[in-house]
């Protein structure tokens, strides 16, 4: 942290005033008892008296208005030498001087000094100086930092980080994998730096683009890179930063940024999790938001209302672009939508190249065979995936990145960390049977993806696994596709059922039903592939605030949805019916894989494949 003497102030402020009323009532509770010669001995008053009439008392000293008496007296109880003892005399006693004087008792009495009503004098004057001049200090300091009235003055300002020139170290040659979107952006670029070669043909600058796609695929790597480029002051916030407690705070931040951004036109203007003020108005259980409405409605007007915002520019990002308001994703306000999807092959290639160029990988390592390893990996997976190889390689002592290093960093990301290996049992068996039959039905079917690696190896919540590769293309999927992932995630419970018997199956199906259930209800409900026919009577799309379960409604009868029920169990049964046969089918060699299973407890994909090649006439996949 650096050197400030606001922050100096804060810290010392609260320790000097209760360091000093610690002492001010030390300082006066030693005056007091140095003025009242306190002693440790004491006296009842009517002891005292039986001390007076035997004449033992000497000299007697008053304190405190009459409340309290120093005696010096001697005795034998005494020990025969003078002591000091102190008596607290009673409020009512005018006998008692008179009985002192009769005994020639040596008298004296001592009025009480004023110091402690000086010292909370003193007190009570210097803790309200010491609060003022505090305040007054970190106004100061405040106005001297913002230019402005003061932080506790100043929440309707824009929070947006502003820079004339942004240096963010980041490039569009940095940004690999979103080449479309790269694209859009480098046009805008060109137009805030050479407008000329648009407005000759009568094309004006487009004033926002929405950037939508899965999270950690590049939006804001991308948004750098435009502040890297385009040498044009930039603004950047967070849309969270809108939104207050307070209603009219955000419309108040988001004129306050427009103002700042046309004093500086042309300009960029990045929000970064648009959705945080842009969610559609008037919705949700009870009505809207009325801070965040307001905020939008701004916004709207700031972005294409009367006045307009030529010369800057709006570029907005989110991963949830069906929550967004209708009105500001119309043309004139978000004039270009840039989709940021998952990468394919040739991007994650070109990914992996360039976040490789800071890591000592083996040269015998060629990124595509990771690249092809990643299929489904978004940007900021593959940056992981890297730092993760990093990482075991440093922890391992290797002076580079090795296979064993990337192959151990995926499963980790895909499945979680590494867990204690199984004892040789029944259990280790059990589930090297369920695994063999995922692996075993994803290998043999045509229509399956391949299997990538099949262990033993605990990882996560998962006792064993079976990975498959997912296609690049996942968009189209044919009724053959899907019934084949059916019968790959019944694999395990079928083995389970052929080898141990109905009474020995497990709870280690429980997630693969659940995945059954859900293709085979998305067969005959969205897909239309059943004999109900070729109807959608599900949507995927639902009411995002009104939550997913509440908002799906059965626009159906109660007569479809009993025949729904029917074409879901026909599916399941049919898929089952043929994964045990192919298990029964395939025994001897499911029990030569298993063997070599628990052995070395990992199999390769394409080890796995030449095994079965040696045992079965069907062609194996590649």
């Amino acid at each position: 942290m650096k050197f400030s003497w606001k922050n100096l102030l804060l810290w010392s402020l609260p320790v000097i005033i209760i360091s000093f009323f610690i002492w001010q009532g030390f300082f006066a509770t030693t005056i007091n008892e140095n003025n009242n010669n306190i002693t440790n001995s004491r006296m009842t008053y009517g002891r005292f008296l039986e001390y007076l009439d035997m004449g033992w008392v000497k000299k007697v000293d008053i304190y405190d208005n009459g409340h309290t008496a120093i005696v010096e007296a001697i005795g034998p109880e005494l020990g025969n030498r003078i002591q000091k003892i102190r008596v607290e005399l009673p409020t009512s006693a005018p006998e008692l001087i008179n009985k002192l004087k009769r005994n020639n008792i040596d008298l004296d009495a001592h009025p009480t000094k004023n110091t402690i009503a000086f010292w909370n004098l003193i007190g009570n004057l210097l803790f309200p100086l010491l609060l003022i001049t505090g305040l007054i200090f970190l106004f100061k300091r405040s106005n001297s930092t913002t230019g402005g009235p003061g932080q506790a003055m100043s929440f309707g300002k824009s929070k947006a980080l502003f820079q004339m020139e942004a240096k963010t170290g980041i490039i569009f040659d940095d940004v690999a994998g979103i080449d479309e979107a790269k694209e859009e952006f480098e046009e805008i670029v060109t137009f805030l730096k050479k407008p000329e070669y648009f407005t000759a043909v009568g094309a004006k600058i487009p004033k926002g683009v929405l950037l939508i796609g899965p999270p950690g695929t590049g939006k804001t790597l991308l948004a750098k890179a435009i502040a890297g480029e385009a040498n044009v002051p930039f603004f950047s916030i967070s849309g969270s930063e809108f939104v207050e407690m307070f209603v009219g705070v955000g419309a108040s931040r988001v004129r306050d940024l427009f103002k700042k951004a046309k004093e500086n036109a042309p300009c960029i203007v990045f929000i970064d999790e648009i959705d945080a003020v842009g969610r559609q108005r008037g919705t949700g259980v009870g009505g809207g938001n009325d801070e965040r409405e307001q905020t939008l409605n701004q916004l709207l007007t700031e972005m294409d209302g009367f006045e307009g915002n030529t010369g800057i520019i709006v570029i907005a990002a989110t991963n949830r672009a069906d929550i967004l308001d209708a009105a500001l994703l119309r043309p004139g306000r978000f004039d270009r939508q840039v989709n940021v999807d998952i990468p394919d092959f040739k991007g994650r290639l070109a990914i992996l190249n360039v976040h490789a160029k800071n890591k000592k990988i083996n040269p015998q390592i060629s990124l595509s065979i990771i690249a092809r390893r990643t299929p489904g990996f978004s940007g900021a997976d593959l940056a992981n995936l890297l730092n993760e190889a990093a990482i075991l390689t440093a922890r391992k002592h290797k002076s580079s990145i090795s296979l064993n290093e990337i192959d151990e960093a995926i499963d980790r990301i895909v499945a979680g960390m590494e867990g204690t290996p199984l004892i040789d049992s029944k259990s280790k068996r059990l589930i090297a049977y369920h695994e063999i039959g995922h692996a075993i039905i994803g290998t043999l079917l045509e229509d399956h993806e391949n299997v990538q690696k099949v262990t033993l190896i605990p990882r996560g919540q998962a006792r064993g696994l079976t990975w498959f590769t997912p296609s690049e293309d996942q968009s189209l999927i044919s009724r053959s596709q899907i019934k084949a992932k059916i019968m790959g995630a019944l694999g395990g419970r079928a083995a389970e059922e052929i080898v141990f018997g109905d009474a020995e199956v497990t709870t280690g199906a429980s997630n693969d039903l659940q995945q059954v259930t859900s293709m085979a209800r998305q067969m005959v409900t969205r897909f239309g592939m059943s004999s109900i026919g070729p109807l959608s009577l599900e949507n995927e799309d639902s009411n995002p605030f009104l939550g997913r379960s509440m908002a799906n409604t059965n626009e159906y009868s109660d007569e479809i949805a009993i025949k729904i029920d029917k074409q879901i169990y026909n599916i399941v049964q049919e898929c089952h019916k043929k994964t045990l046969k192919i298990i029964k089918n395939n025994r001897v060699i499911i029990d030569k894989l298993v063997d070599i299973l628990i052995e070395k407890e990992t199999i390769d994909g394409q080890e796995f494949r030449n095994i079965i090649s040696q045992y079965t006439t069907i062609p194996i996949k590649k």
